[in-house]
């Protein structure tokens, strides 16, 4: 499924992603999913808040939050500061600190993702030398029975294994940027 993203018409601190490949039941699975996530009462700090379902005239959208920086930009991907050495060099200390914050936080919230994916996560920025990685999309469980929804030590092993393939896949994807081992290690 792809899904394509558009500031709301209504309110410009949302954002409606529509699906332009694919059927709407990723939609719906990452619809339930949220709303377990409220249910939890979770800090959604690193994690755009999900606001529900419209249908729009290019087909059903969700509407989420609209990650913004500090200075009312739009926040670019992780993708986009790990694809130029020199950003990576230069942001290098605050994406190191928020690489471990979200780590953190994906373990103490229990947020399962389907993948981490470096596209799917925002770097806001929050002072020009400062910020947070925020996920804004892949979030939920894909298990027929998915049991680490609902348990604490089955939802770590399962993010722990995530976090790893993630890193694995920043290493490989971005072998010629140099400055990225020094916010793995």
């Amino acid at each position: 499924m792809h899904r394509e993203c558009f500031i709301h018409p209504d309110n410009h601190e949302r954002c409606i992603k529509i699906i332009v490949a694919g059927n709407s039941n990723e939609n719906h699975r990452e619809a339930k999913y949220y709303g377990l996530l409220a249910r939890r009462g979770i800090s959604w700090a690193m994690l755009t808040r999900f606001h529900g379902l419209v249908e729009t005239n290019l087909g059903e959208g969700a509407i989420f939050d609209l990650v913004r920086d500090y200075d009312g930009g739009v926040s670019k991907t992780l993708t986009y500061y790990l694809s130029s050495e020199e950003l990576t060099t230069v942001n290098s200390k605050p994406l190191a600190s928020a690489l471990a914050r979200l780590r953190a936080y994906l373990l103490e919230n229990r947020v399962v993702t389907m993948t981490l994916k470096t596209k799917n996560i925002l770097f806001q920025k929050t002072a020009e030398s400062d910020g947070k990685l925020v996920i804004v999309d892949n979030v939920g469980n894909s298990d027929f029975i998915p049991i680490s929804n609902y348990s604490t030590t089955l939802a770590r092993l399962k993010i722990e294994r995530k976090w790893q393939r993630f890193e694995q896949s920043m290493r490989t994807r971005h072998t010629g940027n140099k400055a990225l081992p020094t916010l793995l290690d």
